[in-house]
């Protein structure tokens, strides 16, 4: 039996894609908490797998040829265990681009327009009405873009997908982002039916006694410094 994948992880939308991709593939993992708000993002030995110092990153010990790899970056993640596994991200080269179409939209789109809604909205020290007003606007505007996709499918690339896994968690802090589902019927409906599988759930719970643990990110003022504003180092 090969050993487990590594994964290094906390529980933020980023974070769920990997968690839910491998409790829907049911293969055996362990996770390594990195407690982003205490900056164990830029431990070294972290560093060597994740340069980004961003997580999540796995190490797949039964990597290819047999021998160990460590792949930093969602997408990527998603990617590789779509392909080794060979689920949720189909071979066929017509269906492979629908999927990452909407992979690369939710990772350069989806993801950092909602985390800058969530900045401005949430955690900035003042409240800037054109960084809120900005923000919440384009988010907005792809939550559009998704319901006018999921109009006439059941899922972003027609079956449910990596793609999908990787826009559900995002779209499960619509609230902090300034939206109303309500305005959405189809992406509320795509949303309710991917938040009830059993694996999403699985996955999404990952870590929430661990993040419990810790002091809320909006009043913890020395977290904030080590998340925000960060250069290089």
């Amino acid at each position: 039996m090969a050993d487990p994948i590594e994964l290094y992880y906390w529980p933020t939308p980023n974070g769920y894609k990997i968690t839910i991709m491998l409790e829907e593939l049911d293969v055996p993992y362990v996770v390594k908490y990195i407690n982003i708000g205490k900056g164990e993002q830029f431990a070294p030995d972290f560093l060597k797998i994740a340069p980004n110092n961003r997580m999540p990153a796995i190490v797949d010990p039964d990597g290819p040829g047999g021998a160990p790899i460590s792949i930093f970056e969602s997408g990527a993640i998603l990617q590789y265990l779509g392909r080794k596994y060979g689920r949720f991200y189909p071979a066929d080269e017509r269906s492979r681009v629908e999927v990452e179409q909407w992979l690369f939209w939710q990772m350069g789109g989806l993801g950092p327009m909602a985390g800058q809604a969530h900045h401005f909205r949430q955690y900035a020290p003042e409240k800037i009405a054109y960084g809120i007003d900005r923000y919440t606007n384009e988010v907005n505007r792809l939550y559009g873009v998704m319901d006018r996709r999921l109009a006439d499918r059941d899922y972003l690339a027609g079956d449910y997908s990596i793609a999908d896994m990787a826009s559900v968690g995002w779209i499960r802090s619509y609230d902090k982002q300034g939206q109303d589902l309500a305005d959405f019927p189809h992406l509320k409906r795509w949303y309710e039916t991917v938040l009830a599988r059993p694996a999403v759930q699985r996955g999404i719970e990952v870590g929430q006694e661990e993040r419990a643990r810790q002091a809320n990110l909006a009043d913890d003022k020395e977290a904030q410094k080590i998340l925000f504003g960060q250069r290089a180092r």
